[in-house]
C-alpha cells in the first residue's frame, strides 16, 4: 500500500460523500429562492469537507490514544479506519493533519465572515467546537448523536444557504432537519457494535444508556419520524410537494428497521441493517435536495 493511499484511507473517504449531499440541500434551498453564487458554493464545500476530514482524523487519533481502537469490533461502518492500530502512520502526524484541516477550514470561514458578515459565526463557532471536542467530550456526555445531527443537518444546510443568500432562511432549516435526524440515526445505529468498548474508555451514548434492545426500538421511531416529518412539511407547505420524492427510500428504511429490531444483539447479523441505514441516509438526503431543485421546474 502506497504512503499516499494510507493517508487517504486515514481520512475515511467513504464517509466524506455525506458532506456534499447534505450541503446540496442548503444550495437547493437557496436556488429555489433565486440565490446563486457558484464560487461561494465551491469554496464553502471545500471548507465543509476539510471540517469533515478533521473530525474523522481527530476521532481516529483520540480513539487510538484512549485504547478504544484496540478493543472495538471493526465493521465496514464503525470502529475507525484501523490505520493507527496497524502502525501504518505516526499518531502525532495524524493529529497534526486533523488540526491542519480544521485550521484551513476555519480560514475559509474567516474569509466568508469578512465578505458576507458576522452572522456566519452562529454556524462556525458550534461547528468548530464540535469538530475538536466531539471525541474527547461530546461523546462522553450522551450528546454525540445530537451534535452529529446538528452539524450534518441544519447547521450545514443553513451555512450553505448563507453563502448564497448572505442571510439565514427557514427553508434550509426545515429541509436540513431531514438529513439532521438521519445522520443522528446513522451514528446511533453504528454505535451498537461498540457498546462494551465504549464503556471501557468512559464513552457515554444513547445506546449505552438504553441498552441495545430499547435502542433498536428508538431507532425505529427515529426513522419513522423522518418520513412523517417529510409528509407533514409538504402538507403544511413548508416544503414543496416535489420533496415527496424523498419517500421513495421507505422500503429500504423498513428493511433497516426490521434488521435492527431482530438482530440488535447479533453484530454480524446487524451489518446488513447498518448498510441499509447508510443507503437511507445518503439517498433520502440526496432526494431532498433533488426535490427542492425540481420545484423550479414543476
Amino acid at each position: 500500500m502506497t504512503r499516499l493511499k494510507v493517508w487517504l484511507l486515514e481520512t475515511r473517504p467513504n464517509f466524506l460523500l455525506l458532506t456534499p449531499i447534505v450541503y446540496s440541500v442548503g444550495l437547493a434551498s437557496a436556488l429555489i429562492e433565486g440565490y446563486h453564487r457558484p464560487l461561494n458554493a465551491v469554496l464553502g464545500l471545500v471548507g465543509a469537507l476539510l471540517a469533515h476530514v478533521s473530525v474523522n482524523v481527530l476521532n481516529d487519533y483520540y480513539d487510538y490514544k484512549s485504547g478504544l481502537d484496540l478493543r472495538v469490533r471493526r465493521t465496514p461502518f464503525s470502529g475507525g479506519s484501523g490505520i493507527l492500530p496497524q502502525g501504518l502512520l505516526n499518531p502525532e502526524r495524524v493529529y497534526l493533519l486533523g488540526l491542519s484541516t480544521l485550521f484551513i477550514g476555519l480560514l475559509i470561514g474567516v474569509y466568508f465572515l469578512l465578505t458576507l458578515g458576522l452572522g456566519l459565526l452562529l454556524i462556525l463557532i458550534p461547528a468548530a467546537l464540535s469538530v475538536y471536542l466531539y471525541t474527547t467530550h461530546l461523546s462522553h456526555w450522551y450528546v454525540g448523536e445530537l451534535f452529529a445531527g446538528l452539524n450534518f443537518g441544519p447547521l450545514m444546510t443553513l451555512g450553505a444557504y448563507y453563502l448564497q443568500a448572505g442571510c439565514f432562511g427557514w427553508t434550509p432549516f426545515i429541509a436540513g432537519l431531514i438529513p439532521g435526524i438521519l445522520v443522528g440515526t446513522l451514528l446511533f445505529l453504528n454505535e451498537f457494535p461498540d457498546v462494551e468498548a465504549d464503556i471501557s474508555v468512559g464513552r457515554r451514548n444513547l445506546v449505552i444508556l438504553l441498552g441495545r434492545r430499547r435502542a433498536s426500538r428508538l431507532y425505529a421511531l427515529l426513522i419513522a419520524s423522518v418520513y412523517l416529518y417529510i409528509a407533514a412539511a409538504v402538507l403544511l407547505r413548508l416544503l414543496p410537494w416535489t420533496c415527496l420524492i424523498s419517500l421513495l427510500t421507505l422500503p429500504i428504511a423498513v428493511r433497516a428497521v426490521r434488521g435492527a429490531i431482530i438482530n440488535y444483539d447479533d453484530m454480524a447479523a446487524m451489518i446488513p441493517a447498518m448498510a441499509s441505514n447508510v443507503i437511507v441516509v445518503l439517498s433520502t438526503s440526496a432526494l431532498t435536495a433533488l426535490g427542492l431543485a425540481l420545484a423550479l421546474l414543476l
